[in-house]
């Protein structure tokens, strides 16, 4: 009786994973996350606090959630060649992020490179659209979706998880350039 119990068990369990993988297989292989706010600033405001990675500690939502997160910077003080190093605790684990591209004042884009929780290579960018008497901030990112990202896509949502912290993180740097004389 226990060793029919076990295999029916053993056989729930591998229909089980062999449903996840399935779904797993079915998810994008290109990860795409963006959100947008519209800040009442001109683009030549907004843009070199974005495109100074020292700046990133005022308004990114990632501060937040490792107060302790070690940093590190190098390359050029700011804009394209600028470095910025992370080392931090779960939720914001560890990486390295380069600024690849400073258009002034439309465009920002950072070659991102996580090594903990999961490695992996992604490319964030910034744009700064006029809107008026305001700006319209684009916070997307890109990047590959190997297979085990995918089988963890099955129980997340990437773009709600990711596209939150964008949306905090825009919504603090609004306040930083609006309250910014």
């Amino acid at each position: 009786m226990v060793k029919k119990i076990a295999l029916i068990a053993a056989a729930i369990i591998g229909v089980a994973v062999i449903a996840v993988l399935g779904m797993a297989a079915t998810k994008p292989d290109q990860l795409h996350v963006e959100r947008s706010a519209l800040i009442s600033a001109p683009p030549a405001k907004i843009f070199p606090i974005v495109n100074d990675l020292h700046r990133w500690t005022e308004w990114s939502p990632y501060e937040a959630k490792d107060p302790k997160m070690k940093r590190t910077y190098s390359g050029a003080d700011k804009g394209k060649g600028a470095i910025y190093g992370w080392e931090g605790n779960d939720e914001v684990g560890s990486g390295r992020m380069e600024i690849a591209e400073a258009t002034e004042p439309s465009k920002i884009g950072i070659n991102l490179h996580f090594i903990k929780p999961f490695e992996g290579d992604n490319l964030a960018e910034f744009t700064f659209v006029p809107e008026g008497h305001a700006t319209k901030v684009t916070w997307g990112m890109t990047g590959e979706s190997p297979f085990m990202c995918k089988v963890m896509q099955v129980f997340m949502n990437m773009d709600d998880m990711c596209g939150n912290d964008f949306a905090k993180g825009l919504a603090k740097l609004k306040t930083v350039v609006e309250k910014a004389p």
